[in-house]
C-alpha cells in the first residue's frame, strides 16, 4: 500500500484495514465468498462479500454492532483504505443477516477453512508438527427475549451458549456453532472436533 500526503488529506485511526483488504483480495477470499454462498438472487449493487467482508471489517474497527457501520460509511478515509465508493449501511446488513440459513453458515465456515489452506501453505514446516485444537461454550446473554434461538441459561438469563472451536496455536477461529443458553456445553462437539 502506497500512502502519499497531499494538501488535503484525511486520516483514519484503522490505517491497518487497506493492508488486511489487500491480503483478502490477494488470497481471493471475495471471489471465493460470492462463487459460494448465495444468498441474493439480484447482485444490486452489493455482492455476498461486501457483506460479509463490510462486517469484518467492522469488527476490526472496533466495531461493537451493526450501527456501527454507520461510521465506517460516514469515513472517507476508511472507504478509501478498502477501495468502496460505499458500503452497505446497518439496516441493509441486519437484512443480509437474516437471510442465513444453519448451511448457509456452514458453507461461509468452510470458505473460510479452504482460503485458511492457502494462508498455511506459506508456513514452514515445523508449523505442522503439532495442532491444539481448543474448545469452548460460552454464555453470551441477550438483551431481548424474543430473539431467535434464545433460551434461558442455567444462570436465569436470556442468552445464546455459542460452541466455538479455535486451533490453538495461533487463536484461529476453525468453527462456531450457535446453540440456544439452555443447550449443555459437550453438545455437539464430537461432531465439530472430527470436522476441524
Amino acid at each position: 500500500m502506497q500512502y502519499e500526503v497531499a494538501q488535503r488529506s484525511v486520516g483514519t485511526p484503522y490505517g491497518g484495514i487497506g493492508l488486511v483488504h489487500q491480503l483478502a483480495k490477494t488470497l481471493g477470499l471475495p471471489a471465493a465468498i460470492d462463487r459460494r454462498l448465495h444468498l441474493f438472487k439480484v447482485h444490486l449493487p452489493y455482492h455476498e462479500s461486501d457483506h460479509v467482508l463490510n462486517m469484518a471489517y467492522n469488527a476490526l474497527c472496533d466495531g461493537r454492532c451493526l450501527q456501527d457501520l454507520e461510521l465506517r460509511r460516514q469515513d472517507e478515509a476508511y472507504l478509501d483504505a478498502v477501495n468502496a465508493r460505499r458500503i452497505p449501511d446497518p439496516t441493509t446488513a441486519g437484512d443480509f443477516c437474516r437471510r442465513f440459513q444453519p448451511h448457509d453458515v456452514r458453507t461461509l465456515l468452510d470458505v473460510f477453512n479452504d482460503t485458511r489452506l492457502a494462508v498455511w501453505a506459506g508456513q514452514p514446516d515445523a508449523f505442522f508438527d503439532e495442532a491444539r485444537i481448543d474448545m469452548d461454550g460460552t454464555l453470551v446473554p441477550t438483551t431481548g427475549e424474543c430473539k431467535a434461538g434464545i433460551d434461558i441459561s442455567y444462570k436465569g438469563d436470556w442468552s445464546y451458549h455459542p460452541l466455538i472451536l479455535t486451533l490453538a496455536n495461533t487463536s484461529e477461529v476453525l468453527s462456531v456453532v450457535n446453540r440456544s443458553g439452555n443447550r449443555p456445553s459437550h453438545e455437539g462437539c464430537p461432531a465439530e472436533v472430527d470436522r476441524a
